[in-house]
């Protein structure tokens, strides 16, 4: 990412209504000062994400990101008001909608609306309350120094002259924007690091309108998709005389979502390309239609497609054929054995195996996975000749906005998409092609038409998390020493393989492989992507190797993170060893793991991902053969926490999440037809199998605020298996564990 200077968050300030309103980009600075004299002279500029502070002190504050329940709606401005010095009761929070121009990361992904909006966002508040402060003391002939601010107040001690922000807006607007502004010191926070409560908690809990779903507008037309019933699949024709007959029904067409030969980017990914849709005055009406709709699929041709992958251009090759879980299982194995391509080599791997006293090797499998959000697919679409309006569920709506420029061969500046809240997303909706297939749709109708999937559609149309297979292999020497380590990963149709990361850097012989199996089962992110496998398998298999060593789980990872701090081998390893540690020593204290270990069935746990380190130490008891959740210790190191209450709440959903998935999830095939359709058949956790207790714990400290939403959840696998071997006696190896109790 580009270094962010003081002004990289600033584009112009502005007069509006007698107010303040100050705008801001996360990655392109303010050039001159033209913009504010332009301003001040009554042109307001095309702007979205600001601050706005009105002459009656009205404070409001654009929150840029999608919320999609991490809580950023809530989080992001209270970095904004903090360092703009208000109170936090006086603050209105707005979603911001979809602004290209001025933002270059407006969007959910990777854990990182924080960690990239921290500077940006406090230089934000604090330029806009430099230019209040230059205001008074303008009004008031006094010196800059002397002006402080408190909740929203300017004062000037001597004269005991003071005024609320709003009294002092509109001349604020005509002030240049200061090239550089001072920031609070972290020991002078007064709203970062409190907790507050979810911006959108009273609309949430009174059922207000606030999701893609709930879109009505005057006029509107009700959509539904038909896509093959099989991977491999594609349309071959339609007989649609008894459905255009039902009641309520407009038209029944084949859409093409993307044109042949079309460069895909980073998040076109789709599994079928012609769906055929079916429009009308209702969503009961059209889900009879689609019942009588009689179509006629046939088995794709093998092909190649071209993807730019932000700038790396890679070709990716679709397989024709009917693909099957049984298929696709023999194959990860047979990898076992074959070559695969070196990712990171330290030391003679081959020589050290070969001298090590004691050698364990494993291998893990985890199935496709569904992301099942609790909102199905869903999007509205107003398109006409010259402007197409959207609304709804997005993580990443600036990429998707240009994949919807070049299919309706409308510019960006003609497309307005307003971003509701998430009912869910986890990854699946970084895609959204059905937002696409609902702008088709509506610019064929010639009418506004909200699109609206199944959950069996939902379910079935794929971009699942990919079938992944990992063998791993240590080897110890007499003195019980971790001196050799090798993991060769894949998976179906994308590898999972960290190679920089722990163990890496901690073994002097490590060897790091990865292979990939070609498919036409779409795939994409899924929550902490590759990382909610690799910490299943990793962690799982070190607790072995512990056991093996005849050492505390604990105690042997922390030998490993000490070497690796000391001694570190290799130049690229991602993580930092002392960070790591810290989570592993906090939840080893705050689960009074040295007296549990030894009078419960705990498992523990560790990853670094997303920039950030958890840990989890799990007590479980099983009854009746199902495992009931005790009580789960969670340590994180995610850097300064803005909002503890919505850091807790993304642990605890993480972690409830994980024991879920890890317990139940999975999704096989047959002939390409997914088999788990619905709930009744893709076991979701249940709220009586969730933890009775949970403890979380932050690491105290000032580092920059990193990753949150997805770092919690990876390591709960590992954890909830080695409390299973505690119980049981029996090691799991395959995903869902379910399967094997």
């Amino acid at each position: 990412m580009k270094k962010l200077n003081r002004r990289s968050f600033i584009q112009s300030a502005a007069l509006s209504g007698g107010g303040f309103m100050l705008s801001f980009s996360y990655f392109s600075s303010f050039a001159s000062s033209e913009n504010t004299s332009k301003a001040a002279s009554g042109t307001l500029h095309e702007i979205n994400g600001f601050v706005k502070i009105t002459s009656d002190n009205i404070i409001q504050i654009m929150s840029p990101n999608p919320e999609g329940g991490q809580g950023v709606k809530t989080s992001m401005p209270m970095i904004v008001a903090e360092e703009l010095d208000v109170d936090w009761k006086q603050v209105q929070v707005i979603q911001a909608d979809l602004d290209t121009k001025h933002f270059t990361r407006q969007y959910i992904g990777g854990s990182q609306a924080i960690h990239q909006g921290w500077m940006p966002l406090r230089q934000a508040g604090a330029t806009a309350r430099r230019m209040l402060m230059e205001a008074a003391a303008k009004q008031w002939q006094v010196p800059l120094e002397e002006i402080s601010t408190s909740l929203g107040i300017l004062h000037h001690k001597k004269s005991g002259k003071s005024a609320k922000y709003g009294e002092m807006a509109s001349l604020a607007a005509q002030i240049t924007v200061p090239k550089n502004t001072p920031l609070k010191a972290v020991k002078d926070f007064s709203i970062i690091g409190k907790s507050k409560r979810n911006v959108d908690l009273k609309k949430i809990v009174t059922g207000k309108p606030l999701y893609g779903i709930d879109t009505q507008v005057k006029g509107m037309l009700y959509a539904m998709i038909v896509h093959p019933p099989a991977f491999g699949l594609e349309l071959k024709s339609i007989n649609d005389s008894e459905a255009r007959k039902m009641p309520g029904i407009k038209d029944i067409f084949p859409i093409q979502v993307f044109k042949e030969g079309y460069e895909k980017s980073f998040f076109d990914t789709i599994s079928f390309n012609q769906v055929v849709a079916i429009v009308g005055n209702s969503t009961w009406e059209v889900m009879q239609a689609k019942k009588a709709l009689q179509v006629e699929w046939q088995e794709i041709k093998s092909y190649s497609q071209n993807r730019n992958m932000l700038g790396r251009k890679t070709v990716e090759n679709i397989p024709a054929g009917l693909e099957n879980t049984s298929q696709h299982l023999t194959q990860m194995s047979a990898k076992k054995n074959q070559n695969a391509t070196v990712r990171r080599k330290d030391g003679d791997v081959e020589a050290a195996f070969k001298q090590a006293a004691k050698i364990i090797e494993k291998t893990y499998y985890g199935p496709y996975l569904a992301h099942n959000c609790m909102e199905p697919m869903n999007f509205f679409a107003d398109v006409k000749a010259d402007s197409a309006n959207l609304s709804g569920p997005l993580q990443k709506p600036e990429l998707t906005e240009q994949s919807l420029s070049a299919r309706l061969g409308l510019p960006l500046d003609k497309i307005n998409i307003q971003m509701t809240r998430l009912g869910g997303g986890f990854g699946k909706r970084s895609y959204a092609h059905w937002m696409i297939e609902a702008a088709l749709i509506s610019q064929k109708v010639q009418a506004p038409v909200k699109l609206q999937y199944t959950r069996e559609d939902d379910m079935t149309s794929g971009v699942y998390r990919s079938t992944y297979s990992a063998t791993y292999k240590a080897g110890l020497d007499a003195q019980n020493n971790l001196i050799a380590f090798h993991v060769k990963a894949g998976g179906i149709p994308e590898s999972p393989l960290y190679p920089n990361r722990f163990p890496a850097g901690a073994v002097d012989h490590y060897l790091a492989e990865e292979w990939t199996i070609d498919s036409n089962i779409t795939v994409g992110s899924f929550r902490a992507p590759r990382s909610n496998f690799m910490a299943a398998a990793e962690q799982s298999f070190l607790d072995e190797v512990a056991e093996l060593a005849g050492k505390d789980p604990i105690d042997f990872r922390l030998e490993l993170l000490q070497r690796a701090s000391e001694k570190p081998v290799g130049k690229n390893n991602e993580y930092e060893p002392e960070r790591y540690a810290g989570v592993l020593k906090l939840v080893k204290e705050k689960s009074n793991w040295k007296n549990i270990k030894s009078t419960k069935k705990v498992g523990v746990s560790a990853y670094f991902c997303h920039d950030s380190y958890a840990a989890n130490v799990i007590e479980l008891e099983m009854k009746d053969g199902m495992p009931v959740i005790q009580k789960v210790h969670s340590a994180i190191d995610c850097g300064i926490v803005i909002n503890p209450t919505g850091a807790r709440n993304m642990v605890e959903g993480g972690v409830v999440d994980g024991i879920g998935t890890a317990l139940f999830g999975k999704m096989t095939l047959e002939q390409g037809v997914p088999q788990h359709k619905n709930f009744d058949t893709y076991r979701m956790i249940r709220m009586n199998e969730a933890p009775k207790a949970m403890n979380i714990h932050f690491v105290n400290n000032e580092i920059d605020p990193s990753g949150m939403g997805e770092p919690a959840y990876p390591p709960v696998f590992a954890a909830l298996a080695n409390a299973l071997y505690k119980a049981t006696g029996k090691r799991h190896y395959s995903q869902p564990f379910i399967d094997n109790l």
